[in-house]
């Protein structure tokens, strides 16, 4: 029998799910980070500046950054590495991965590249002082393999970064569920020209796991000093997670 899973509010076979989120971001790759512009009013692009801050990379550092996608945290975290330390870009999306190869040799950043599946890491157990995803768990169907993944390729002692949209303060539910199914696939459409895969991101939001429930994942996956920071009410937030 197949399993099934989540694809926003659909059911659909394991199988069936990762080609469906590869359509959508081989659809709406290019046009990307605008649209997170757009659809965060920027914010995003504050929550990432909090992670970076909370990774606290130094030169020398191996840094893997997970579903990397453009390569927003890569670049910062290829220049606070420096030419000693070794970082990783890796998406398991080729349009998106390119995108982000793109932006970073235009930067004068030219980080190893690769595409890889976040449930089964190509890396050496016990190698990276820092891994992160931001943006990137909502879409794997085993998020229970891909953190233990995660938490193996760590180093004793390294941190382990998760950026997600989480569930947002009670008060600001309503206008918030107006926004997501009403205006984001209307902007999808208008700049996008995909309304569907902006639908699927306000639905993948609200079948992913909440705050606490995240936690203890992290904790399940053998992570130690687990703690999180609500992003804009919880609109985001950042979970981090020690290896001992």
């Amino acid at each position: 029998m197949t399993n099934t899973t989540h694809f926003g509010y659909q059911t659909v076979s394991e199988d069936e799910k990762v080609h469906k989120v590869a359509e959508v971001f081989h659809s709406v790759a290019a046009k990307y980070d605008v649209m997170n512009d757009l659809m965060s009013g920027g914010l995003h692009r504050l929550w990432k500046a909090f992670t970076i801050a909370q990774a606290g990379v130094r030169p020398g550092f191996k840094v893997l950054d997970i579903a990397g996608g453009t390569g927003d945290l890569s670049k910062a975290f290829a220049r606070q590495a420096g030419p000693s330390g070794e970082v990783w870009l890796t998406d398991i999306n080729e349009s998106m991965l390119r995108v982000g190869r793109d932006r970073l040799l235009n930067k004068g950043l030219p980080v190893p590249i690769l595409l890889c599946d976040a449930e089964k890491l190509p890396f050496p157990s016990n190698y990276f002082d820092r891994v992160s995803v931001a943006f990137g768990l909502r879409n794997m169907t085993h998020k229970d393999a891909a953190l233990a993944e995660m938490q193996r390729v760590l180093k004793p002692g390294g941190k382990l970064l998760v950026l997600e949209f989480s569930k947002v303060h009670e008060a600001l539910k309503k206008p918030y569920d107006l926004y997501s199914f009403s205006v984001l696939p209307w902007l999808g459409q208008r700049i996008a020209k995909d309304s569907d895969s902006y639908r699927y991101l306000a639905e993948s939001i609200r079948m992913h796991p909440d705050q606490e429930t995240l936690k203890s994942m992290l904790q399940a996956a053998g992570l130690e000093r687990v703690e999180y920071f609500n992003l804009t009410a919880g609109v985001a937030a950042l979970h981090t997670g020690v290896k001992l």
